[in-house]
């Protein structure tokens, strides 16, 4: 029988409800974890995440001691009331070895494979394609467009950028639904090239993609003139 509660959350016998963390930006999964009414209350109070350790039999707060803090933009119930993710901005590595998340192995067959990258798998088809054109980096201009296009620099990628962008609008304009997602995804992708050749993590555009949400075009733009 789950335990009673104030709030409308369906606690388990032993007053437990698990914890979903994700990344608000980038919808990467932190970690998981498990909470009391308690530990939800604080973190609404608070705005940072907070469980309660089933070997301690005591709440903690992710981050008070080793300063990688999690900051809850909000909380999320899943169709039952009985599972929670707390939409997040990470402040630092989530995974107590260090990795970003707690998720950085895979299961293959009957094996549980160790990746190479200290940082884990990458969880979303962004943060693998990042991660493809960081590692183009060190490739040979002979067997990758990316590193050709890194060797030219910035002149021929902003080029790129540029071609692109404008077939992609001619295909709004008078192509087919297929042409147009074809266009976007070249234009996403030199877009990625540029970033990585910079060295700017796509993270920095998707906080200020958020940061704009809700924000007038108009005003936005005046803002920045």
């Amino acid at each position: 029988m789950a335990a009673m509660s104030d709030l409308p959350i369906k606690f388990d016998a032993n007053g437990l409800v698990p914890v979903v963390v994700h990344d608000d930006l980038t919808g990467e999964i932190r970690m998981v974890a498990f909470a009391t009414e308690a530990a939800v209350r604080a973190t609404i109070e608070t705005g940072r995440a907070t469980f309660f350790s089933r070997s301690r039999g005591e709440l903690w707060e992710k981050g008070r001691t080793s300063g990688n803090a999690i900051v809850v933009r909000r909380v999320l119930v899943d169709c039952d009331g009985d599972c929670l993710i707390y939409s997040s901005e990470p402040q630092g590595p989530s995974c107590h070895t260090g990795a970003a998340s707690c998720f950085f192995q895979v299961l293959e067959g009957e094996t549980i494979r160790q990746p190479s990258d200290a940082e884990g798998v990458a969880q979303t088809i962004l943060d693998k394609l990042e991660r493809t054109l960081e590692s183009r980096k060190h490739a040979t201009g002979q067997a990758s467009y990316t590193k050709s296009l890194y060797d030219a620099g910035a002149p021929r990628i902003g080029a790129k950028i540029r071609e692109e962008a404008d077939e992609l609008a001619l295909a709004v304009e008078a192509e087919t639904d297929d042409r147009v997602v074809s266009e976007a995804a070249d234009v996403l992708y030199h877009v990625l090239v540029g970033l990585r050749w910079r060295s700017i993590p796509l993270r920095r555009v998707l906080a200020e993609l958020a940061r704009r949400v809700g924000t007038s075009g108009h005003r936005e733009k005046a803002a920045r003139g």
